[in-house]
């Protein structure tokens, strides 16, 4: 979700104006661009649930779909729980950078979260309700509010001891998805008062020694969800173990690539969209219904071809759309209300000449 104000940080390579947020302090390039990231990927991953309910009343299907197509080359081996803990994880970096924020700001920096969070509980339901059962923003409120929030006031290493417990448990029982998000959110709020973040573009080694024991232990266990029967008990363990440790490989590889002269074009693609990142995954959901009626056919028959024509639909005009609003405006849409629910105060959206 949209970031908050944070520590200055470097510029980013090749731009002379660097991106700030409502307060004039500079952003975390980075973040922005892997939020991008993780939002096209989480798109891909939902164009079929979603589909879905324009063919039946109710849905029960997970935020990202869970199907094998049984193929190496199919959206489960490279997309399906791939890019939904980097989402997970960058959220909980987002509310910490805000807990600090506010506590520089505010006498009562945890009612501001929790209007924070009130807010984002009902746009989740708005959206659950009048749009698609298996909206993730309500599940993200309420765990925010059970976890995230409690757990400002407890030292940073109780946060990261918890943050391995409320991971590696539910992969040990063999859940993924929604069981992994209390412990993803933790552990971006341990990444962010440890000082990662604010080193997050500092570093090439980190990301690669980390990139490597993150590869290293996927090839197997993407190699198990492949192997096991669509059937078998076990399925979900390897297919939650693959999904998480491929999100760890995806994140050092931008991270690395970010070092590199292809750092203007991450940031040209994925910066936007991450920027506007509630704005775009509302609005996807409206227009994969309306992709979904225009095509007609029911979704389990969909290619993995066509559902990535359709994501491609999707996200080219809302890149386009944030590329341009963001050039006269401070925040998306949507970003701009909810930190006006936030602040309980009307925050300036055009930006100043």
């Amino acid at each position: 979700m949209p970031q908050e104000k944070h520590p200055p940080t470097p510029q980013a390579a090749g731009s002379a104006h660097p991106a700030t947020t409502p307060s004039d302090q500079p952003r975390i390039a980075a973040l922005d661009v892997l939020r991008g990231f993780a939002l096209c990927g989480i798109l891909v991953a939902n164009v079929k649930p979603i589909a879905h309910m324009v063919h039946t009343v109710s849905t029960t299907q997970p935020v990202v779909a869970t199907s094998q197509d049984g193929s190496w080359l199919g959206l489960g081996l490279f997309v399906d729980q791939r890019f939904f803990p980097i989402f997970s994880l960058l959220f909980g970096i987002g509310f910490s950078l805000l807990v600090r924020s506010a506590g520089r700001r505010v006498p009562r920096p945890r009612v501001l979260l929790l209007r924070r969070l009130l807010a984002l509980l009902a746009i989740g339901l708005a959206h659950m309700f009048l749009l698609w059962r298996g909206d993730i923003l309500t599940i993200y409120a309420i765990v925010g509010l059970l976890v995230l929030l409690p757990s400002t006031w407890l030292p940073r290493w109780a946060v990261a001891g918890l943050a391995a417990v409320l991971i590696v448990t539910p992969l040990i029982l063999g859940g993924n998805g929604v069981p992994l998000v209390p412990g993803l959110f933790l552990l971006g709020s341990a990444l962010t008062r440890y000082g990662v973040i604010d080193r997050i573009e500092g570093s090439v080694r980190v990301p690669a020694a980390l990139g490597l024991v993150f590869a290293a232990g996927a090839l197997p266990a993407v190699w198990l969800q492949v192997r096991t029967p669509i059937d078998d008990a076990h399925l979900n363990t390897w297919f939650g173990l693959a999904g998480a440790l491929m999100a760890g490989v995806y994140v050092c590889a931008l991270l690395l690539l970010l070092r590199t002269p292809l750092r203007p074009v991450l940031q040209t693609v994925f910066a936007p969209l991450g920027r506007m990142a509630l704005t775009n995954y509302l609005s996807a959901t409206v227009l994969v219904l309306l992709a979904a009626r225009l095509i007609g056919s029911v979704p389990d028959g969909w290619s993995s071809a066509t559902v990535l024509l359709i994501a491609g639909a999707i996200l080219i005009p809302q890149w386009l759309v944030s590329t341009l609003w963001l050039r006269r405006y401070r925040q998306g849409p949507l970003e701009w209300l909810w930190r006006w629910a936030t602040w309980v105060s009307r925050p300036p959206l055009r930006r100043t000449p």
